[in-house]
């Protein structure tokens, strides 16, 4: 396509993802208070707190005037991003997906297939270890002093912690996909081992929410390993693929051995 088509595609795969996030944000917005409760309990009870009228749970506090109705916008933005992963996902692929051959596009239907379940997994395991990044964390408040925390600040910290999770575990989901279109060999992932292990490192030590060394190693080794795990399928995939080829020559070698010359013209 021309270029400015291909803006026209661009801009409407953005707006439509644009479109899932706005939905699920309204979710957010509805659940706003199961949501807030569910991701506090780290640091106090909300919803016991909230049973006896207390005023306060724990370290967390909102200020200003705007405070709430920002707090609330908040949680519900970043749950809209966080629940139409799958479906933003989804037109990222869609928008790539033209410039494939059919054979591609089958092939990297594995791309939607196993791009939800491992962002699931990378939440999942944000919201595990989010109880002991958070104890770590406020083990270096000094004994004398409160550490008083607000709460937008503190939900802002968790969701992006969830996010972040989430879409670095799409990393061996995109190489297992450029290796099925055959965009990257299997050797090609794993050669450059340890520019990938630095990269993944740095990564994590930059985008991290947190600062502490556990939680940041609770996404780098799983990460590692999961890049490592891509790389051993790619090669499964690369010898599979030679397989067929390498048959597939041998077949077509024999069919031209069988070829007879014309020796009269009863045989045309």
């Amino acid at each position: 396509m021309p270029l400015l088509d291909h803006l026209r595609e661009f801009r409407s795969r953005i707006i439509k993802a644009a479109g899932f996030i706005f939905l699920f944000a309204i979710l957010g917005w509805v659940f706003y208070g199961e949501i807030i409760t569910t991701l506090s309990a780290p640091v106090c009870d909300l919803r016991g707190a909230q049973a006896i009228g207390s005023e306060q749970c724990g370290a967390l506090y909102i200020s200003g005037v705007l405070g709430p109705l920002n707090l609330q916008l908040k949680v519900a933005f970043l749950t809209g991003i966080i629940l139409s992963a799958p479906f933003w996902l989804y037109q990222l692929w869609a928008f790539i997906a033209p410039a494939l051959t059919w054979k591609e596009r089958r092939n990297s239907v594995l791309f939607i297939v196993a791009a939800t379940p491992f962002f699931a997994a990378g939440a999942t395991l944000a919201y595990l270890i989010l109880p002991l990044a958070i104890k770590v964390l406020f083990g270096f408040t000094p004994t004398a002093l409160d550490n008083l925390v607000r709460f937008d600040d503190y939900l802002d910290f968790v969701l992006r912690l969830i996010l972040i999770f989430g879409i670095a575990f799409e990393l061996p989901v995109f190489l297992v996909s450029l290796n099925l279109i055959g965009v990257l060999s299997g050797r090609g992932i794993l050669k450059p081992w340890r520019f990938a292990i630095f990269g993944i490192t740095f990564f994590v030590a930059a985008f991290s929410p947190t600062a502490d060394p556990l939680s940041m190693a609770a996404l780098a080794v799983p990460l590692i390993a999961l890049y490592f795990g891509a790389g051993g399928i790619g090669l499964l995939v690369d010898k599979r693929r030679d397989k067929k080829r390498n048959k597939f020559a041998d077949t077509e070698a024999s069919s031209m051995d069988e070829v007879r010359p014309i020796d009269s013209p009863e045989d045309i």
